[in-house]
């Protein structure tokens, strides 16, 4: 059997924030505008992005497992859809509301419906396509006659003042020489935003409109050669190793220490992350299935920062894959770096458009810098 996405939706929650408007609603840390916002920003690319926070308040409008339901209650696979037709809903986010229960009950619950499956998948930007792929196969196994996968972040909760720390002055002053300082855990409140996406699979095709065929679905964990980059519940030691925030004497030296931020070793993710998701990842499938750049009609990339783009593209070029640029699609600078639901929100973009005909191929490409993985996931207009 196959599995084939039959249906997209994507939610943002509110209306768009512009650059302008972003510390108005994340807040002044120690009451000063930011030193680094604007050379950040220049970087990334992002024009805008959403928040689930009331900038009138202050205050949370929509949980993660709010987000990642409203997005599930916008897919209409077929004429008289409705929740209650759903047998296996799989969720996959970096950071869920709570330790525990698992994410993916807390989004059943918002849902509602009927019983069903609930798995959710831990991780950082790989947890949404983890959480696609688990659905593939539950669908292409005939394990169940449908599923749901969603991807969904509320990073807003992790940026707003009241959680950041202050900045390093040194640090600013090198943001202009070397642009991926930016993504230190100081200024990830200026690269993250809030977002959800949902797709269903069904074993068959849509009859009368597109459907995409999931062709094969690969992930690969670099853990085994790499340390930690991106992290948060944990401090990194000098060694490379990371230190749990349970492992504090207390748990008020464990918030001194800032251990639930989210932070990014930003000399380590400049150095290696696309040489690893790209150079020593993409050969093995380019053998597996006999890819070629040619047969590749569109090529759907996330990426946190429109800095990574050009390296992205020269990377390819490296290893003789080059796909022309005209053939990329991306939102990043409309939508924002949503995490692991930024590949959902970019496939249902180019789904819902008339961009897309028969028979024509889609490579999707997400890297997470965690401990260095990267997912591929070949896609066919049927």
């Amino acid at each position: 059997m196959d599995a084939y996405i039959t249906d997209t939706a994507s939610f943002l929650p509110n209306g768009p924030v512009s650059n302008d408007e972003m510390e108005k609603v994340l807040g002044l840390i120690n009451g000063l505008p930011s030193r680094t916002k604007k050379i950040i920003l220049r970087n990334n690319g992002i024009k805008q992005r959403y928040y689930a926070i009331d900038p009138a308040t202050g205050l949370t409008t929509h949980t993660n497992a709010r987000l990642a339901a409203e997005a599930v209650k916008k897919l209409n696979p077929y004429d008289g859809f409705k929740v209650e037709d759903i047998e296996l809903l799989s969720c996959g986010t970096s950071a869920p509301d709570q330790f525990m229960p698992g994410h993916a009950s807390m989004v059943h619950g918002e849902v509602g419906g009927s019983r069903c499956e609930a798995v959710s998948t831990a991780g950082i930007c790989l947890s949404g396509i983890s959480s696609l792929k688990y659905a593939c196969m539950s669908v292409a196994l005939g394990l169940t006659a449908n599923g749901v996968a969603t991807g969904s972040e509320q990073s807003s909760s992790f940026m707003r003042s009241r959680m950041c720390g202050t900045i390093n002055p040194e640090q600013a002053e090198k943001l202009e020489k070397q642009p991926s300082l930016a993504f230190e855990a100081d200024f990830l409140r200026w690269m993250l935003s809030d977002g959800a996406g949902a797709v269903f699979l069904a074993p068959k095709p849509n009859l009368n409109r597109l459907s995409l065929k999931v062709d094969w679905l690969e992930i690969i964990s670099h853990a085994n050669e790499m340390e930690t980059c991106m992290y948060a519940g944990a401090v990194k030691n000098a060694d490379g190793s990371i230190k749990g925030w349970r492992e504090f004497a207390s748990l008020q030296e464990s918030i001194e220490a800032n251990s639930l931020m989210v932070k990014q070793d930003a000399k380590l993710l400049n150095s290696e992350i696309i040489p690893v998701v790209i150079n020593r990842s993409l050969p093995r499938y380019i053998e597996k299935y006999g890819l070629n750049p040619d047969q590749i009609d569109w090529f759907l990339p996330h990426y946190s920062s429109d800095y990574f783009r050009r390296i992205i593209y020269d990377h390819l070029k490296e290893i003789d894959f080059e796909i022309p640029e005209e053939r990329w699609f991306s939102n990043l600078a409309e939508k924002g770096n949503t995490g692991s639901a930024s590949i959902y929100i970019i496939l249902d973009e180019i789904f819902k458009s008339a961009k897309l005909k028969k028979d024509d191929r889609i490579l999707c490409f997400i890297p997470e810098s965690g401990r260095f993985s990267v997912g591929y996931m070949m896609l066919t207009v049927v």
